[in-house]
């Protein structure tokens, strides 16, 4: 089991965000934690959590480093009985608003790993890309929290902004791999509708070059590359769960879960969230939309896909892709040996 905690706050809104997050409403925060403890209270009860059954908690955004530890720690008394004794505890932060305090008040309640939302460490392309940071704050946030005592630490990185180069990106990897870090996700920017960039989708340049680059740079250094958009000595146990379709609780506005069959969808808006965080909408899911969902996920990451799970038509075209060398095979699974030609291969398995 795993649970998913969304904070719907931001400092400021990048260009290229379509999240669900929120920058003039901060008055709510209080109120929205105060809802969000009574979503977990009804989740943990519907999904018949046990003791000692959640593995990794994630705390996502928005901006998680906008709510202060205090905040928090009703939500983690909370969840004290049922997190696993060596549960992974995941929390985004921005570099602008996590100071050493904060990472201090968060260590303090038992988070082990901190997901630092950083982009690039060229000032041009952060200001560009609309980010609320400065290259030196970055570093400065990810050093304190090693100092603070935290296991694991990951920092994003955005590439095929206009304008990047290998020289470019290359030195955003050096600065990365300068720091304390286990794990390291590379994003291609994408256009999403509604964003500051969709009016200038120019933004985006189209490289595949670049893109192998990027992840034949990363993995130069040491780092596995494990999904097509991750790297790491250390792998999120999180984001694998995820990727092998296990349960999770998704709480919070805007925030999704999923339990066997069905996506479970809290209000989005936070003032209706706060109002009602137990109106939650339910989504079924086929048969074949699941199998659909395993084949694009196992084929994007390590996770590979099951054999037992496809028909044995799929299993012939497999076979085909394992001859062409785009595909590699054990006795239970396939797995994809490029995870940029994912999509491909995924619709060719399904026909």
């Amino acid at each position: 089991m795993l649970l998913y905690i969304h904070i719907p706050y931001c400092d400021s809104k990048c260009h290229y965000c379509s999240f669900n997050s929120y920058v003039d409403k901060f008055d709510t925060r209080r109120a929205y934690m105060d809802a969000l403890h009574r979503q977990l209270t009804y989740e943990l009860e519907r999904f018949a959590v046990a003791p000692q059954t959640i593995e990794s908690l994630f705390i996502g955004g928005g901006t998680p480093s906008t709510i202060t530890p205090q905040l928090y720690a009703p939500i983690f008394s909370l969840l004290a009985p049922y997190l696993q004794a060596n549960a992974e505890i995941t929390i985004e932060a921005n570099p602008n608003s996590a100071t050493r305090t904060w990472l201090e008040g968060i260590y303090h309640l038992g988070v082990n790993r901190v997901s630092f939302g950083v982009q690039s460490f060229n000032a041009d392309k952060l200001k560009a890309l609309g980010r609320a940071h400065s290259p030196a704050q970055a570093r400065r946030a990810i050093e304190e929290a090693k100092q603070v005592g935290f296991e694991h630490l990951s920092l994003d990185l955005i590439y095929n902004y206009q304008g990047d180069t290998q020289a470019l990106l290359r030195s955003d990897i050096d600065e990365a791999f300068s720091l304390p870090i286990d794990h390291l996700s590379a994003y291609e920017l994408t256009i999403e509708q509604g964003t500051p960039f969709s009016q200038t989708p120019e933004v985006r340049q189209e490289s595949d070059r670049i893109a192998f680059f990027v992840a034949e740079a990363i993995k130069q250094r040491g780092f596995s590359h494990y999904e097509i958009s991750n790297f790491g000595s250390y792998q999120s146990r999180h984001n694998q769960g995820y990727w092998q379709l296990k349960d999770y609780i998704g709480a919070g506005a805007g925030a999704v879960g999923f339990k066997h069959d069905t996506r479970y969808y809290p209000q989005e808006r936070i003032e209706a969230f706060i109002h009602d965080p137990l109106t939650i909408t339910q989504e079924p899911l086929t048969p074949q939309e699941l199998l659909t969902e395993r084949i694009f996920l196992g084929l994007r990451s390590s996770i590979g896909v099951a054999k037992s799970l496809l028909t044995q038509a799929m299993q012939e075209r497999a076979t085909l892709l394992c001859h062409e060398q785009k595909l590699t095979q054990d006795s239970t699974h396939y797995y994809n040996p490029n995870f940029f030609v994912s999509d491909e291969i995924a619709l060719f398995l399904l026909g």
